[in-house]
């Protein structure tokens, strides 16, 4: 259900091109839009996550410091328990906040509510990657005072997180207190009926295992009971500041604190540089981990705040020379809500090297911190076109899940690897099989990641030494779980499964998932073919290490030549399984709007047995494999899922956006695209405060670059079809394609493709026109197909689903 777009007053958060934050205190907004602000204002590097909290620790809704991949375990209770089900979820933990910094004017406490502002921004850097604060008030004493802080979460080191704190007493001498603490905060309980919320545990967790405190030091380590995982936190300090002063401090197991108590001379600043480290490992011993904080902070307090800034800003540098998109002639709003999506990608990202990205990121608890199949589908291909080396280790991450998946498939019975729907440490931790465990397009979902990645890169090594044994699994699994059906004509069928559409469970023959795993199947025999013939001594190691039978690839080839794909010649439509076209009309007209999303106000079984739809699916795979589709069959295919499909899925808006481009609804292609764009800064699904929607991000860039610019890659033959929106001027991005670096500008009357690195590159404009860039000649420009009418929908429903 897509609800009406609330932007930010443009009063109190301007549009600036390159940050995002308020310039107006409120304290109503500031206490009624805790959560949001925490995940607007959120830092991270991939690694080390920190909610964007204030500095004094208050007003708070769900703060948070997460580490990727640091979990524990949970028991999945069941009211009837059956074979196969997991018996033990993850879920990612809070662990002790280093961010809070306390001040207290001749005696007071510094509350931003409560203090007289008068003057206040508070916005996230889109430049240099920081979060940045300058807010000027008056005591009750009428001490006029100014504070600057700007935090940090280092690209650079990713344990390291740092914050740069000055106040200046403007017009008087005041007594001054700066408490700079650490503490560890009971977690808050879990919420029982949403499905997409952290669920709570009933014990503490984190258990003390030691501390180290000297002078301005601190380091808390913890472990945990079930996961064996071991936590090493600590901060150190550097105060710098003509003003006379002290400094004491404590440390306990779950608390630390540093107080400087300074007498305040006006006009004299006070510097005080903070810095937060966080390691974790398994099964390792608390004082070596605790070293390994104590050596993060010395590295940080002999470099100095200014080095870590610097080294902030040439890595941000760096992402947004290879991913700026930039978007001229529309509203202001629109370029700055777009950076902050692309920023997010980097946040997420950029060292979570060893680890997957969760579905809201380091940004926040929603989903337990899990990762599903939105990094191959919704983030690999923004990175693996602007940077592939982190597109590369993501698919490495998944290598490495390899042996549980493998594991996994044969607790279910099948050969080959059966990855897991949603997990962290590579186990099964989803405990609702329906919209779980039987999503089984995962397999081919990563396999179609996989196969993206090489052709964009041509990392042919990968794919020799890791790749083609997922796929080897992978199209093991496929030739299992289906078989030939004399009831449709001895082609091959899947039954029992679940596509994206999550309000359609448990069916036969799910389109979806029977292209894809046709293709993961050809996929896999090509591979295996062309290493056998070019690369023998990998395909022999290959073959050895997986137990390749000889036969294998010839039967996957024959599956896949013959696998059976819903097709109703009546409608002239892809059912989007066997039974979805006999099934009865979900009722509209008479669905409240606050019954949106329907999950979470209708049993399962009220959807499964209806034609409603969450989130793309058939219209997912004509975007997804858009090559083996006719111009018909995806406009009438478009017609028929569009007006039942609900969106009660981040993931939906932006696929749509990309589709609607291709058949030529320009209105419908620019309506989902705002929405998709603008999904957590309009707080779209009233959920923003749970963290953004990692997903739906990437999604926002393959609107961009799919959609409207209309890049497509199959086969590694890169190609454009442009369809700017009319109030747009112009459309600019890079791209990164098999070592070099093309620069795409899309205006109304002319699209210009420049090389900006490498030898040579060839490229499809208008999808025909052949476009040939060398280092002679490193720039051409081909005219921009002009706007098409609008076609007229082939299905006309009575009772589309509302829209606000």
């Amino acid at each position: 259900m897509l609800r009406e777009r609330r932007l930010p007053p443009p009063d109190i958060f301007p549009p600036e091109p390159w940050a995002l934050g308020g310039v107006h205190f409120d304290p109503a907004l500031s206490r009624d839009f805790a959560g949001q602000a925490e995940t607007m204002f959120a830092l991270s590097n991939g690694y080390l996550g920190i909610r964007g909290t204030p500095d004094e620790g208050r007003p708070l809704q769900e703060p948070g410091v997460f580490l990727n991949g640091f979990y524990e375990l949970r028991p999945l209770n069941y009211g009837e328990h059956a074979y196969g089900f997991p018996r033990v979820g993850q879920s990612i933990l809070n662990c002790p906040d280093g961010t809070v910094i306390k001040l207290f004017i001749d005696g007071e406490p510094f509350i931003p509510a409560e203090a007289e502002v008068l003057s206040f921004r508070r916005a996230v850097d889109f430049r240099i990657g920081a979060l940045v604060r300058d807010i000027a008030w008056a005591t009750p004493t009428g001490r006029r005072m100014r504070l600057r802080t700007l935090r940090l979460v280092s690209f650079e080191h990713r344990h390291l997180a740092a914050i740069q704190y000055e106040l200046v007493p403007e017009d008087a001498d005041a007594e001054i207190v700066i408490s700079s603490e650490m503490l560890h905060r009971a977690p808050l309980p879990g919420d029982g009926f949403d499905p997409r919320l952290a669920a709570g545990f009933g014990d503490r967790v984190l258990q003390p295992v030691g501390t180290r405190h000297k002078a301005l030091r601190a380091i808390l380590s913890y472990s945990t009971a079930r996961s064996a995982l071991v936590l090493g936190c600590g901060m150190d300090h550097v105060l710098e500041t003509t003003c006379p002063f002290t400094q004491e401090g404590t440390c306990t197991d779950d608390f630390a604190a540093v107080a400087f108590k300074v007498q305040g001379r006006r006009g004299m600043p006070i510097r005080l540089w903070k810095y937060l480290a966080y390691h974790y490992a398994d099964r390792s011993d608390p004082a070596e981990v605790r070293s390994q904080v104590a050596w993060t902070l010395d590295r940080a307090v002999q470099s100095g705040f200014p080095s870590i800034l610097k080294q902030q800003e040439a890595r941000v540098g760096r992402f947004w020379a290879h991913a700026d998109v930039e978007v001229e002639g529309a509203e202001p709003r629109l370029q700055q809500v777009i950076r902050w999506n692309l920023f997010q990608l980097l946040q997420a990202t950029e060292r979570a090297e060893g680890h997957g990205v969760g579905a809201r990121g380091l940004t926040g608890k929603s989903y337990e911190g899990h990762y599903f199949w939105d990094t191959e589908i919704y983030v690999l291909p923004f990175l693996i076109y602007t940077q592939p080396r982190i597109a590369r280790n993501l698919l490495k991450f998944r290598y490495d899940m390899l042996d549980r998946a493998r594991a996994r498939a044969k607790e279910l019975g099948h050969r080959g690897a059966t990855f897991p729907w949603r997990t962290i440490n590579g186990d099964e931790a989803s405990a609702y099989y329906a919209a779980g465990t039987a999503q089984y397009h995962i397999n081919a979902d990563i396999a179609h990641a996989l196969r993206k990645y090489v052709e964009a890169t041509g990392d042919e090594d990968f794919l020799h030494r890791f790749g083609a044994e997922i796929l080897v699994e992978t199209a093991r699994f496929w030739w299992d779980l289906g078989f030939f059906s004399p009831r449709h004509e001895g082609r091959f069928c899947i039954n029992g499964v679940t596509g994206p559409d999550e309000y359609t469970a448990v069916v036969d023959n799910n389109y979806f998932t029977n292209l894809m795993a046709r293709e993961n199947l050809y996929y896999a025999a090509d591979t295996l073919d062309a290493m056998r013939c070019d690369h023998p001594d990998a395909f022999t190691a290959l073959a050895d290490r997986t137990g390749l039978g000889v036969e294998e690839t010839a039967e996957w080839r024959a599956a896949a030549a013959r696998m059976y794909l819903p097709w109703d010649e009546r409608l002239r439509i892809h059912p989007q399984d066997d039974s979805f076209l006999d099934k009865e009309a979900w009722d509209f007209a008479n669905t409240p709007e606050d019954r949106y999303p329907l999950l979470l106000h209708y049993h399962p079984l009220n959807l499964y047995r209806r034609q409603v739809i969450k989130q793309a699916d058939t219209v997912l795979a004509m975007f997804l494999l858009g090559d083996q589709f006719s111009p018909e069959e995806r406009k009438r295919n478009f017609d028929y899922y569009d007006p039942i499909t609900t969106h009660d899925s981040s993931l939906s808006v932006c696929i749509q956006s990309i589709v609607a481009n291709e058949i030529g609804y320009a209105r419908k292609a620019r309506e989902y695209f705002q929405f998709a764009a603008t999904m957590d800064l309009s707080d779209i699904g009233g959920n923003m405060r749970h963290g953004a929607h990692i997903a739906s991000i990437g999604g926002t860039w393959l609107a961009l670059v799919c959609g409207f610019a209309g890049m497509r890659d199959h086969g590694g033959r890169l190609s454009f079809r442009p369809r700017l929106p009319e109030e747009w001027s112009a459309l600019r991005f890079p791209l990164a394609i098999r070592g070099r670096r093309l620069r795409v500008e899309v205006g109304h009357d002319v699209t210009t493709y420049h090389l900006v690195e490498g030898d040579e590159l060839t490229v499809l404009h208008d999808g025909v026109v052949e476009v040939r860039l060398t280092t002679t000649a490193p720039t051409a420009s081909r005219p921009t197909p002009p706007p098409v009418p609008e076609p007229i929908p082939d299905f006309a429903p009575a009772a589309p689903p509302a829209r606000s």
